[in-house]
């Protein structure tokens, strides 16, 4: 999902967020996506809810509730609404801290359980993918690191999202500086094309290890059959989350995760209060969660 997005937002009228069909399509909102709007950023909600109303020409809230409950289209009503909420923004390499730790201790630690096993393969998910720039990454620091700690093994990446307008430029890959302005000339001359005069497009090469997927994560059918996975990235996302959401999603990546894997989060995020499963790690600059082999007896991780 990245970084809610920084565009400015026009607070509806006061006496328009006492309307009661802002709550209850706020409930909805929950319901299907676990994604929560307190009191007070109600407005937010109004306020995306307002630009739909416009692209249906509802005149009312109330009205509004009806296309995404009673209407024949009220499915993809929703998913545009959706959309509308999840908008966020990111860039390339936005935490070398991560790939530090993945480089230097968590990829050695993987190799040699993985290899004691006979199997030379990483599956990686990132989870609420936004416009693609995190799972990119991942693509070219594994490719890199192909040369050297991973010769000879193969990965693959899951990139999903809840927003069907980022999955799009995702799956396009076409990026202009704001994405790029953490990313090296070398790494954008092996992985990138011209696009046009501003903007570069990644190349086939790197957008044939990444599937993307639109994936609710609190879609439960969904969820329980991404398994068997090495790492999960799941950076700004549990902001959106109320604590029982939060738990939810967290037992789901308990399960999807093969016993030694790792979950990262974002900086602001933590699991204190949400789940006590994981055992916290220290890198420097980051922190991660590990999935500790069931016959672990060891202290904390650190």
């Amino acid at each position: 999902m990245g970084t809610a997005a920084t565009k400015p937002v026009a607070k509806p009228e006061t006496e328009d967020l006492k309307d009661p069909a802002y709550l209850k399509i706020r409930d909805l909102i929950y319901e299907i996506s676990g994604i929560y709007q307190p009191e007070e950023k109600l407005y937010l909600l109004a306020s995306r809810c307002s630009r739909r109303m416009v692209a249906v020409n509802a005149k009312t809230p109330a009205e509004y509730l009806s296309h995404l409950t009673t209407r024949a289209n009220r499915e993809a009503e929703l998913r545009s609404l959706l959309n509308e909420i999840t908008i966020g923004e990111t860039y390339m390499f936005r935490s070398p801290p991560q790939l530090e730790a993945l480089r230097t201790v968590i990829l050695p630690q993987l190799i040699k359980s993985k290899n004691a096993m006979g199997f030379k393969r990483l599956r990686l998910w990132s989870a609420g993918c936004s416009t693609g720039e995190e799972p990119y990454t991942l693509a070219m620091f594994l490719m890199e690191e192909s040369a050297k700690l991973l010769s000879g093994w193969t990965f693959d990446i899951l990139a999903t999202d809840l927003n069907d307008n980022s999955l799009v430029t995702a799956k396009a890959g076409i990026y202009g500086e704001y994405a790029l302005r953490s990313t090296s000339e070398l790494l954008r001359e092996k992985y990138f094309k011209p696009y046009d005069e501003k903007r570069l497009q990644v190349s086939d090469k790197l957008k044939s290890l990444i599937r993307f997927d639109r994936v609710n994560l609190s879609d439960d059918s969904k969820m329980i059959f991404l398994k068997g996975l090495d790492l999960i990235f799941c950076c700004n996302v549990l902001i959106y989350f109320d604590l029982i959401s939060k738990r939810k999603v967290m037992q789901h990546f308990h399960s999807n995760l093969l016993s030694g894997g790792y979950l990262f989060l974002g900086h602001a995020e933590s699991l204190y209060q949400v789940d006590d499963r994981f055992r916290l790690v220290h890198f420097p600059g980051a922190i991660s969660y590990w999935k500790a082999p069931p016959n672990y007896t060891g202290s904390e991780k650190s």
